[in-house]
């Protein structure tokens, strides 16, 4: 299929853009466009306006500060996934954006992008929500940071209005002596995610102090679920048996997947229940964030 008839804009500014949102209320924007484009084909959404912003100035730069990593709405995965000043204030993300579909969409696709869309089939919504990360978002009648916790509302929904741009995401830096991991479960390479897994945790003394994870494929819309309750005071190794099933018990009673051609919810809910536990595993092997600066 093609997608309905819309008419193209492609501003060259920000305020360009804004006004342009503020006067067409049925407009959609495209960044990279490897996830709105076959909406488009398939014409789940049929905009009568089209705003490419591809050519908008300003939007297309890495900072990395001392709170974090912010990433402009034209930073494409592949290049936050090499750059090095990125991962070494914050590993997850190299960790996480590593696994977005193929190199070809990750030349192509952009990071804002995937975040502004909500897919919680996506990785990065995840990796935003776990690090407590903020959006940027601009309007003529001005400018707000939404909280990750604020943003997600639920499968392909979030609290943007239609006039807003986001125009950068911030990823909030972990405590000192955290360790991060990622891993997830496809079909094929470059599938999306039957289930995903991220995992923060923070140690001191050998001893965790802090732990959380995040979902990818099993909720419907990116949370955290806090793990400090039950791993708290447990020296920094894989978990026991025992606290291995309290966790599974955890992630089970939290993630609320469904059935697809993919996969049966049951089996969803299973891999995710091991999945935590390995990446657990494999984040307490890690060396801690920070530890590059």
């Amino acid at each position: 299929m093609k997608p309905a008839p819309f008419t193209y804009h492609a501003p060259r500014t920000i305020d360009e853009t804004l006004t342009l949102l503020a006067e067409l209320p049925e407009a959609k924007v495209m960044a990279g466009g490897q996830s709105f484009v076959p909406v488009l084909n398939m014409r789940l959404a049929s905009p009568q306006h089209l705003i490419d912003i591809n050519h908008v100035e300003g939007l297309d730069t890495v900072a990395v500060t001392d709170q974090g990593v912010t990433i402009g709405a034209l930073v494409r995965h592949a290049e936050l996934e090499h750059h090095d000043g990125a991962y070494a204030a914050i590993p997850l993300l190299r960790q996480a954006v590593s696994r977005v579909a193929h190199p070809a969409i990750r030349n192509r696709g952009t990071t804002v992008g995937s975040i502004a869309h909500a897919d919680p089939s996506g990785e990065m919504p995840a990796i935003l929500a776990l690090c407590d990360g903020t959006l940027t978002a601009r309007s003529v009648r001005g400018e707000r940071t939404i909280k990750a916790a604020d943003f997600f509302v639920g499968p392909m929904e979030s609290t943007l209005e239609h006039d807003e741009l986001v125009t950068h995401a911030t990823f909030a830096r972990f405590a000192p002596g955290t360790r991060t991991a990622y891993d997830e479960l496809a079909r094929r390479s470059g599938d999306y995610a039957v289930v995903g897994v991220a995992v923060a945790v923070t140690v001191e003394d050998d001893t965790i102090t802090a732990a959380r994870a995040s979902f990818v494929s099993v909720t419907d819309a990116p949370d955290v679920l806090d793990l400090s309750g039950m791993l708290t005071g447990h020296p920094a190794i894989a978990p026991d048996e025992q606290t291995a099933a309290q966790l599974a018990q955890a992630v089970a009673e939290h993630v609320d997947p469904v059935d697809d051609i993919h996969a049966s919810a049951e089996y969803r809910r299973e891999v995710a229940s091991i999945l935590t536990r390995r990446v657990l595993t494999t984040a307490l092997a890690h060396t801690p964030e920070g530890a590059h600066r």
